[in-house]
């Protein structure tokens, strides 16, 4: 099965939280139809992106990036890369990549957590993410990338004080999921 492949079933079997991730998913199911290039970074009319907030649920906190280029503090993620088999395979290796987490994230069961479409610069015009969530080992120490300005754990409640609206509903559906 290609990675295309996967998405498609990934998103098809997404049933959301609310009516808005029901239609996103249609959004993004729509635009694999349309352009069967679409997981990967040279289709210029938006691509699929995978990406994995790292959680410590015993520590109650989140671990984000600051991220090089858009200096806003983010969940790990980023573009689907040609060897890449799985969306949630996607998700987990650039959760590990810029997490500097060698081992042991795991992601949350049952797919993804949410869905998140955002305009990026020109020549493309979107990134659709699918989002999940990666639950961190007990000790897990974490290492800056070179794709990060900083790295840093936040306990829940300080997240909406740093980050943009994406990741606060990202962790609020990641708490959801976890019936915390």
């Amino acid at each position: 099965m290609s990675l295309y492949e996967d998405a498609v079933l990934v998103l098809k079997d997404y049933e959301g939280r609310d009516e808005q991730q029901r239609g996103l998913r249609d959004v993004y199911l729509e635009h694999l139809a349309e352009h069967p290039d679409g997981m990967y970074k040279p289709c210029q009319a938006g691509h699929v992106t995978g990406s994995a907030l790292v959680i410590d649920p015993v520590g109650g906190r989140v671990l984000l990036t600051l991220h090089k280029k858009l200096g806003l503090w983010l969940q790990m993620g980023g573009h689907c890369e040609p060897g890449d088999s799985t969306l949630a395979g996607a998700a987990l290796r650039e959760a590990v990549e810029e997490s500097g987490i060698p081992s042991g994230l795991t992601l949350l069961e049952g797919g993804p957590v949410r869905l998140d479409r955002h305009p990026i610069p020109a020549p493309c015009n979107w990134h659709l993410d699918v989002q999940y969530a990666a639950l961190a080992p007990a000790g897990a120490t974490a290492e800056i990338s070179d794709e990060s300005l900083d790295l840093r754990w936040f306990p829940y409640a300080e997240v909406a004080a740093v980050a943009d609206t994406s990741v606060v509903r990202l962790v609020e559906a990641t708490l959801a999921r976890l019936g915390a």
